[in-house]
């Protein structure tokens, strides 16, 4: 038995009412969100990098393209250093989990805001039941079959107060933080490469230095043995060289530990074996990087364009726009299900005239009594809205002492290398004097020992002077936003699927 049979025949225009109804709702809650206006917050941190005169001179100069505007192709000037990087951009695991952090929070920005339009289902199916003749008016047992095919809404929510729209809003900050975080992990990731880099290349002129030391001194060795025999030295003079000598094997031991483990550093952060012939020389002396000063500008327009700076704001933008959900749980909710299609008893008769039925069941909720829910969820949002305001502000004020740093120690640093080689130059005229004196015989071989260990002290401090100075440039580079312009560029592929709206990517909108 049809239990349809006894059903109005529905009229088309009823269904066409309803949806009608359904896509209107959609339309009226396209309205604004009660979230907080976005301000930004002042920047913790003074005007100038610092006050000092140094300082002062060195940040005037603010002509010429920002660390953010030059790529890191145009930085380091060695190509095989650029190669090294490259490889290390295309194989970095680190850089790869924060790609695929993006593209998972672009697929959750997308499911959230799918949230914002109707889901329309298309459904059909069948119900067949079976009486037994004591059941049956006929006495007879009878099966009824009956066919159904419907197109409808289910549970949509006309957002009038901006609740879904802020939870959207939400996930597109946080989709935003992310692109940051992989253009921050790129930036970092080319500055470790580089470090690592030159930290490969001076270990490498260590070891040099201490082989050709330990070479020269095993000569000597073996020139003061030679005058013990004939009785021009003494067994004293030969062990203070033989000590000297040790200390040399020491050093070549340690220094060729040091270099395979900053081969297995490079390594790492490549993500793949480096070539022999991409790997550095043995020296410091010649600059990989720009050597001019890089300009400066002031903090308000260096940090702002730091991704770890903008990451730090679109999570506080998040948090700003949770508040307007949680404000709007306070108000009701209106969620519409709606329905149209056909139904009949035989399949061969479900699309024919007056089959149709539809069905139409909006309800709304009001928030009468949680026990202080809504009250509590408010206040955990604009908590966290006062927690991002404090990361954002430490961010900044991290942000700036990096480059102070940096700033401080390119102050002096040239200064330094300049000194530790004019202390190399007055340690070599040294030693050569007091060995001199030594083979005339007017002086202990003490003396000498001590000369020849303040030389080599002074090589190997020159050695850490220039790669000082030159990660010092690297470090300059990167804190001041260097390469942001590359690594945007680089990263774009990853939101050409779904652009978010152009307003809601500016910084404070």
């Amino acid at each position: 038995m049809n239990t349809l049979d006894n059903t109005r025949p529905s009229h088309p225009t009823r269904a066409a009412l309803t949806l009608s109804t359904i896509a209107l709702a959609a339309l009226l809650s396209a309205c604004g969100t009660m979230a907080p206006d976005y301000q930004r917050p002042t920047a913790p941190v003074q005007a100038n990098w610092s006050d000092s005169p140094a300082s002062a001179a060195t940040t005037a100069a603010t002509q010429g393209p920002t660390a953010a505007d030059i790529g890191w192709r145009e930085f380091f000037t060695d190509d095989k250093l650029c190669q090294v990087i490259e490889q290390a951009l295309a194989n970095n695991r680190d850089l790869r989990v924060a790609a695929l952090n993006v593209e998972k929070a672009q697929a959750q920005f997308r499911v959230q805001r799918a949230d914002l339009f109707p889901g329309v289902n298309a459904a059909g199916g069948q119900s067949a039941q079976r009486l037994p003749g004591d059941l049956s008016s006929t006495s007879e047992p009878t099966i009824t079959r009956q066919y159904t095919a419907t197109l409808g809404v289910s549970a949509y929510e006309l957002d009038l107060f901006g609740r879904v729209r802020s939870l959207r809003d939400a996930a597109l900050q946080q989709y935003l933080a992310t692109e940051d975080a992989q253009r921050s992990t790129q930036i970092s990731l080319v500055a470790q490469v580089a470090t690592a880099y030159l930290t490969l290349a001076a270990d490498q002129e260590r070891l040099e230095l201490a082989k050709q030391t330990l070479t020269s001194r095993q000569e000597t060795l073996r020139i003061t043995q030679k005058s013990h025999e004939f009785g021009a030295s003494s067994a004293l003079d030969v062990r203070q060289v033989q000590t000297t000598v040790e200390a040399a094997r020491a050093d070549v031991a340690s220094y060729t530990s040091l270099v395979a483990q900053d081969r297995n550093a490079l390594t790492l952060l490549v993500g793949a074996p480096v070539k022999a012939e991409l790997l550095p020389n043995a020296g410091t002396q010649a600059a990989l990087t720009l050597t001019q000063d890089l300009p400066t500008g002031v903090p308000s327009d260096v940090l702002l364009r730091r991704p770890d700076v903008q990451q730090a704001e679109r999570a506080l933008q998040a948090a700003n726009a949770n508040i307007g959900a949680a404000r709007a749980a306070f108000f009701p909710r209106i969620t519409l299900t709606g329905s149209a299609g056909a139904a009949s008893a035989s399949l061969d008769q479900l699309f024919q005239g007056g089959q149709g039925f539809w069905s139409f069941a909006p309800q709304i909720t009001l928030p009468i009594f949680d026990g202080g829910r809504n009250s509590a969820n408010l206040k955990v949002a604009e908590v966290e809205r006062d927690i991002g305001v404090a990361q954002y502000e430490k961010a900044i004020q991290s942000a700036f002492k990096d480059v102070a740093d940096a700033l401080a120690q390119r102050n002096t640093i040239g200064e330094q290398a300049a000194a530790q080689q004019d202390l190399v130059t007055a340690s070599q005229d040294a030693f050569r004097l007091s060995d001199a004196r030594y083979r005339r015989g007017l002086d202990d071989y003490l003396s000498t020992l001590d000369a020849q260990r303040s030389l080599y002290s002074a090589q190997q401090g020159l050695i850490t002077a220039r790669l000082s100075q030159q990660v010092n440039r690297i470090t300059l580079y990167k804190v001041l936003g260097g390469g942001v312009r590359e690594a945007s560029a680089e990263s774009s592929p990853s939101t050409t699927t779904m652009a978010p709206p152009a307003g809601q990517r500016q910084s404070g909108s």
